[in-house]
């Protein structure tokens, strides 16, 4: 059953934040663009940037006191694996002027055409590039 319900809670978490932010910010929820200008932004709206990745942060670490096995998990690749497919993470959200949270999440619930080609073009992508991991990165 949790492996049912833990998503689903996730899932319905994250459209209620991604809706409370459009509601109240009139924003969209993009975590590589909220994250990525909260250092640069300045008054009001670093003010809120900021709290938001703070909030993150600050989940994370709640969920870390309360249900310490939700991180049990072992590393099946090296660490400079690791490290490449965060700098192609990273890499892809810049190439696609946004990342899952925004173009997945947000993009798709407003049937923006440049969202749904971002968001099959990154789901495609992942499913090689875990492919290609699978059978040839160790």
């Amino acid at each position: 059953m949790d492996t049912i319900l833990q998503p689903l809670i996730g899932g319905a978490l994250i459209g209620l934040g991604a809706s409370i932010l459009m509601l109240f910010n009139g924003r969209i929820l993009g975590i590589s663009g909220i994250f990525g200008t909260a250092i640069k932004s300045r008054g009001r709206e670093g003010g809120w940037r900021m709290s938001f990745v703070a909030g993150l942060l600050a989940g994370g670490l709640m969920l870390l006191a309360v249900l310490p096995s939700a991180f049990d998990n072992q590393l099946v690749r090296g660490t400079g694996t690791l490290i490449a497919a965060g700098l192609l993470v990273g890499f892809g959200t810049r190439l696609g002027s946004g990342c899952t949270s925004g173009h997945g999440v947000c993009g798709l619930s407003r049937v923006s055409p440049r969202s749904i080609v971002a968001t099959l073009t990154f789901m495609g992508a992942g499913a090689i590039a875990a492919s290609v991991a699978h059978h040839f990165v160790s």
